[in-house]
């Protein structure tokens, strides 16, 4: 069974460890636990992986997050992915900061990247939000995703990471249901 891993971000040192950013930092944890690395394909860095009898390829789009959908859309149709195997992994910060949730499908609920996929794929897949909050002032929402994680954050954040790696894991191999049953708490 093949599936498709999609981390959210931004390319560029400027962007590394932003709040934005955190589905990129998933991506990077899961190639590094299965001992790969990431080379440049067409609209995304690009790492494949072999974990219990799935083929596995994760994508860091280098679209920018506001055509994510692009890089994504490229990926299910080169490798004939199906839909149902589409994990897409981004901030959130309607979700208090550590909190991951699994939804099978949903709004964008206005971030730019899951817009752009919506675009191009309809908002029929599985995504992982990992929140990071919304400690903000009106106006102020940019700046925050932006900005890179406080000392405090920065110290959960191994736990936060690894979390979102492990609920991809189980997507991939026990299905949505039932690692929206151990993931989403």
């Amino acid at each position: 069974m093949k599936y498709l891993i999609v981390g959210l971000g931004n390319i560029g040192a400027e962007y590394e460890l932003t709040r934005h950013n955190i589905g990129f930092m998933v991506a990077d944890f899961i190639a590094e636990k299965q001992q790969t690395t990431f080379t440049h394909g067409k609209l995304a860095n690009i790492a494949m992986i072999k974990y219990k009898a799935r083929q596995i390829t994760i994508i860091k789009p280098t679209t920018y997050m506001n055509l994510s959908g692009k890089a994504v859309n490229y990926w299910l149709q080169q490798l004939s992915i199906p839909l149902e195997n589409l994990l897409v992994i981004t901030d959130d910060i309607a979700l208090p900061f550590e909190k991951i949730r699994l939804r099978p499908k949903g709004s964008s609920a206005g971030h730019n990247g899951l817009n752009s996929i919506e675009e191009f794929i309809g908002n029929n897949y599985t995504r992982l939000r990992i929140g990071i909050g919304n400690n903000f002032y009106k106006g102020q929402q940019a700046d925050f995703v932006l900005s890179q994680f406080n000392k405090e954050e920065l110290s959960a954040l191994p736990h936060l990471v690894q979390k979102a790696a492990d609920a991809a894991f189980s997507f991939c191999t026990i299905g949505i249901e039932r690692t929206m049953n151990e993931f989403n708490s």
